[in-house]
């Protein structure tokens, strides 16, 4: 017992408390395997859930942004959970820097499998936007065999044309050696989404990064982009991706390439002619037909389920 004591005593002498200064003890959390403690949010289902559903977040975000699309769910009986990823909203971490891409994809899988303990025999269902796309896939390649289905929104599968010409690439990757922290453009709000509410909500949320990408950051998600482009072809689960055509922020053209790529024999890529980036925080009826197709396929995934086959 007494080593049990002594190993919480650290917690009890300096209580943990998250960059916003709340404490951890009062907030839904797990510790990763670096010893950092990450925001953790649960949305139950009023029954027995049915099926369990992870939200990866994008860069610069935070997983409450996805509280419309997960209460959505709860709807028809799905478990959703989600957390901060390490230096985001309100989890420990530097803003916006992670040591190697795949610390995401080790935490992610830690939180599913505490859930899969709580829930045994569910269906697990994965779904990513932005950069929680890339997290998404690479976890879905990990472990081919773990999930019922992954929904995709707007995913980071291959690099902006604007941001990867071959010599930003090399200059990228030479400054990294010398100036990691150097900081680059920051994300451009504007191109979020088409409508201005949304815009403004995100530009004014405290819990959204909005300073500038440093260099090792933008070289980490090129090494989680060349990963992913390996790992396209172990994809066999049922996928659904949605994609605007204008989007600035993920090139579509990585969606084509993933349904070229993936040998899964279930998967639909629904495109969206003037959407920008954030079809979830979209104009209204964008938004409506995002939540609509995710409700229905998410539905059909579940065992003896009928939710599909609804007009």
């Amino acid at each position: 017992m007494k080593s049990g004591h002594s190993s919480r005593m650290p917690e009890e002498s300096s209580p943990r408390k998250t960059p916003q200064n709340v404490l951890y003890q009062e907030l839904p959390h797990i510790v990763n395997a670096d010893g950092q403690y990450l925001f953790c949010r649960y949305w139950k289902p009023p029954a027995a859930p049915r099926g369990l559903v992870f939200v990866a977040h994008g860069a610069g975000e935070h997983c409450c942004r996805y509280d419309d699309l997960a209460q959505m769910l709860t709807d028809i009986n799905f478990f959703v959970f989600a957390h901060d990823h390490v230096g985001h909203g309100q989890s420990e971490g530097d803003r916006m820097i992670v040591s190697d891409f795949h610390v995401y994809v080790r935490d992610s899988l830690q939180h599913i499998d505490l859930m899969k303990k709580d829930h045994p025999g569910l269906p697990v269902f994965l779904l990513g936007h932005s950069m929680g796309g890339a997290i998404a896939i690479l976890t879905a390649s990990e472990r081919p065999n773990d999930f019922s289905g992954m929904v995709l929104i707007s995913p980071l599968v291959v690099a902006s044309p604007e941001a990867a010409t071959p010599i930003k690439v090399f200059a990228a990757k030479v400054l990294n050696l010398v100036l990691p922290n150097l900081t680059l453009g920051s994300i451009d709000a504007n191109v979020v989404s088409r409508n201005k509410k949304e815009v403004d909500s995100y530009t004014t949320d405290p819990l959204v990064y909005h300073g500038g990408l440093r260099v090792s950051f933008v070289v980490q998600l090129m090494n989680a982009i060349a990963k992913i482009e390996r790992c396209l072809s172990k994809l066999t689960l049922p996928i659904l991706v949605l994609h605007g055509i204008p989007d600035k922020l993920c090139d579509i053209k990585g969606s084509y390439l993933l349904m070229d790529t993936a040998p899964s024999q279930d998967k639909t890529l629904k495109v969206y002619d003037e959407a920008y980036h954030a079809l979830h925080k979209e104009l209204p009826e964008v938004t409506s037909s995002v939540f609509k197709e995710i409700k229905s396929w998410l539905g059909q995934k579940l065992p003896g389920s009928q939710e599909g086959h609804r007009p």
